[in-house]
Order: C-alpha cells, then sequence, then structure tokens
C-alpha cells in the first residue's frame, strides 16, 4: 500500500455546522477531530510506506478511529460497523 499524504483533513461545512447545532459547546471527538493535525500529519508516516502499490488508508484517519473506539470502549468490530456506517472516523458522532 502507497501513502498519497493529505495536508490536513477539512471537515465539510455542513457536517461542521450540524456539530455545532448537536454540541454547541463542543464534545471531545468534535475537538480531536479538529485538532489533530496539530500533532500529526500523513507526512510523518510517509517513511513507512512504498512509493508504489494500492492507495492506504490516511494514518492519521487510522489514529483518529482508534482513539475513538478507546474513548467509547468499543470492540474492533464495533468500531469498523461504525466507521462503515459513517465512512470516515471524522464523521463518527
Amino acid at each position: 500500500m502507497s501513502l498519497h499524504p493529505q495536508a490536513q483533513y477539512v471537515v465539510p461545512p455542513e457536517t461542521a455546522k450540524v456539530a455545532h447545532a448537536i454540541f454547541p459547546t463542543g464534545n471531545l471527538c468534535v475537538k480531536m477531530a479538529a485538532t489533530l493535525h496539530e500533532f500529526f500529519s500523513d507526512q510523518h508516516f510517509n517513511i513507512l510506506y512504498p512509493d508504489r502499490g494500492q492507495p492506504a488508508i490516511s494514518p492519521v484517519r487510522l489514529a483518529l478511529a482508534t482513539l475513538l473506539q478507546y474513548l467509547e470502549g468499543l470492540t474492533d468490530r464495533q468500531t469498523a460497523d461504525a466507521v462503515r456506517r459513517v465512512g470516515s472516523p471524522f464523521d463518527y458522532r
């Protein structure tokens, strides 16, 4: 799998609007999604991936899914189902 780094994930405006309506004072998951790029970027993991091959899932997205899994106390299967249901760990909540 090859990594095609994204500079930074941008939350779609409609998603941000809905999240703000549901959590006007914010919540941990929303704050994590908004600030994770300050700690990790795909470029940090670039050396771990070959130059060629099938595109890999962003390691930053995988890190976020793992953090959310821990916070929610979910099994691997429950986490995979949640990500499949919403399409992205950034849209997890």
